[in-house]
């Protein structure tokens, strides 16, 4: 569970869960769940068309730069089952980042985002603690409570934090550094958990998704402990009456 897996073993996705009716894989980064605008070759639907002869549909987003925990079902109605639960936001899902700065101790981004300039803003809101800190950045985990595109990676970018190894929302100065001083290649942003009701069954699906190679980063700072403390533990919720409120004034939690 805690120790740094490949990316993608022998060339096959790795199951973190599997049911006659969907499964949930550990997504590397950099590979896009399907074929999008690049039309590419290879994505998470022909990796898993290829491992399994199966076409599986996806049953939520997750960014071609982040890893971690996805959900894919089998047959279309177990996709209305599932997708109905991320509607009523019911799925718990986690994402451990590093950002720069040292970030709030604990908090929630409450902050409208839109899907684009032509399009309205909507609600959106994350809740998002601190795990530990190297120099002058952190490492902090977060929950998003609704599905905007992009959210956390917007969200954190707003209360000045932004995302380290984020070509679209960071910064390209601290990018640069740890592309020198610890060969980061990629988004540091990996879905850790992902907890839903089985759509089937009168039990709770708890997903955690090991970091991949990718991610050592953690490691060469010194953080790998509190990662695998975040790891050990199930999904975290936030308690949201108490976490200080980051609205659309950043600087000021209420």
């Amino acid at each position: 569970m805690t120790s740094f897996e490949d990316d993608m073993p022998e060339g096959k996705l790795r199951l973190l869960f599997e049911d006659p009716h969907f499964i949930v894989v550990n997504k590397p980064s950099a590979i896009a769940v399907h074929q999008g605008w690049s039309k590419d070759k290879v994505t998470v639907l022909s990796i898993l068309r290829r491992q399994f002869n199966v076409q599986f549909a996806p049953v939520h987003r997750l960014d071609r730069a982040t890893s971690g925990a996805l959900l894919l079902a089998r047959d279309p109605e177990s996709v209305r089952r599932l997708q109905r639960q991320f509607e009523a936001g019911s799925v718990i899902k986690n994402y451990l980042m590093l950002v720069r700065g040292i970030a709030p101790a604990a908090g929630l981004i409450d902050h409208a985002i839109a899907k684009s300039k032509l399009h309205e803003k909507r609600e959106a809101r994350t809740a998002f603690r601190r795990l530990g800190t190297f120099e002058r950045y952190s490492a902090v985990l977060a929950r998003p409570l609704t599905g905007r595109l992009h959210q956390v990676r917007r969200h954190l970018k707003h209360i000045s934090h932004p995302l380290i190894g984020d070509t679209k929302y960071g910064k390209g100065e601290h990018n640069r550094i740890f592309r020198q001083r610890f060969a980061l290649e990629r988004l540091a942003l990996h879905a850790t958990h992902l907890e839903f009701r089985h759509p089937y069954e009168d039990r709770v699906v708890d997903c955690r998704a090991p970091l991949p190679a990718s991610l050592r980063l953690f490691q060469q700072l010194a953080l790998q402990d509190v990662v695998e403390a975040a790891l050990a533990e199930p999904a975290w919720r936030g308690d949201m009456d108490t976490l200080p409120i980051f609205g659309d004034n950043p600087s000021h939690a209420v």
